[in-house]
């Protein structure tokens, strides 16, 4: 059986209803468009009716008939809060219920809202003003581009080229060509470097979210656009960066990526997942070239070795994801290195096994 399989046994046996697993308490939660986003992969490569129903199932728990969104805050202008939209695009394309519709276009109408940097970069959250993070551009920038190219004929891309551009920019460390977590316009958090406005270090999980959403937003723009040549030289670049901090012998990626002799730090199960996913589907879109193959292949069996368990059910547990991580909001976020290593390492972290089940699926293509 292939382990994309197995993965799916798993999810739908050990957690039929996502927002009901764990702490979540019904939380609509980013984690989940990971998960579905996997799940609508694998649907497409099998057509197993069991997984539409899946995804149908976790979404119609937040999708009102009106539209409305169970556990959704509009005014907190949060960018996490639209990741799971992009789930709704193939819902409502299959059943054409006009609820899914009326929910993508309330997320959409949060991004035409979104408070902004001087330069036009989204905020976080309203709660963080004048930060962008790499986390940002994989919840809000493949679901703003879908919408823009399924509803408005494509009018307004260029924004989402932008807030790739802009992030880069600011985040790219020149010697590296790794991408710090964050970035404070104002220079006035904790965490922030005072002449650059940087958080200090290279966390492993948001250098992942965001070339899982360089991948995402490149597959959904037309091939003639420009923007797909900005894009695809970020990730060509960003692949370069990271495979020089990949470890040696694993083949697997660190919690803070350059510091894999720093003690405390460890090898991580979700940011080793997103990259293969990202460089997998890199590779199936052409961006990455052949001379990349042997690289997915051997980080994929790195995944595997490294972190992926089986219970007596023959279930699938990936070990060793950091449970969150992020900045500011209380005086232990502060972008430390030890803050980064200390917190909560769990098993089966759904932001950590949906992108492990994208990288099964995509690897599994090849």
């Amino acid at each position: 059986m292939q382990l994309s399989e197995q993965i799916m046994q798993t999810l739908l046996e050990r957690y039929p209803v996502l927002a009901e697993a764990k702490n979540y308490q019904g939380k609509w939660s980013y984690d989940f468009g990971v998960v579905l986003k996997g799940v609508l992969d694998r649907y497409d490569q099998t057509k197993n009716p069991a997984y539409r129903d899946y995804v149908k199932q976790n979404m119609d728990y937040f999708i009102q008939e009106d539209g409305e969104i169970k556990g959704y805050r509009f005014e907190a202008m949060n960018i996490d809060y639209v990741n799971n939209g992009k789930i709704l695009f193939s819902l409502y394309e299959d059943t054409k219920e006009e609820k899914y519709k009326k929910a993508m276009e309330r997320l959409f109408n949060q991004l035409k809202e979104m408070p902004r940097t001087s330069e036009g970069g989204f905020w976080h959250k309203k709660i963080y003003p004048y930060q962008m993070w790499l986390d940002g551009l994989y919840m809000g920038a493949p679901f703003y581009a879908e919408y823009l190219m399924t509803f408005c004929e494509g009018e307004g891309i260029e924004d989402v080229i932008k807030q790739f551009e802009l992030c880069y920019k600011h985040t790219l460390d020149e010697e590296t060509g790794l991408l710090y977590h964050a970035w404070d316009e104002k220079r006035q958090q904790e965490w922030a470097d005072p002449e650059t406005g940087l958080s200090p270090h290279f966390w492993g999980r948001s250098m992942g979210w965001y070339v899982m959403a360089l991948v995402d937003t490149i597959q959904i723009l037309p091939e003639t656009h420009a923007g797909r040549t900005v894009l695809a030289e970020q990730l060509i670049s960003l692949m370069e960066a990271l495979k020089k901090v990949q470890d040696p012998t694993t083949k697997v990626w660190y919690q803070i990526l350059d510091k894999g002799e720093e003690r405390g730090n460890y090898l991580e199960a979700s940011a080793t997942s997103m990259i293969v996913a990202a460089a997998a589907k890199g590779y199936q879109l052409g961006v990455l070239g052949e001379e990349w193959l042997p690289f997915i292949q051997e980080s994929y069996v790195g995944l595997q070795e490294e972190f992926v368990f089986y219970t007596k059910e023959n279930w699938v547990n990936l070990a060793r994801c950091c449970e969150v991580a992020g900045l500011g909001g209380d005086d232990k976020r502060d972008g430390t290195f030890v803050y980064y290593i200390s917190e909560p390492i769990i098993t089966n972290d759904f932001k950590g096994y949906g992108a492990f089940l994208q990288a099964a699926v995509r690897v599994e293509q090849l």
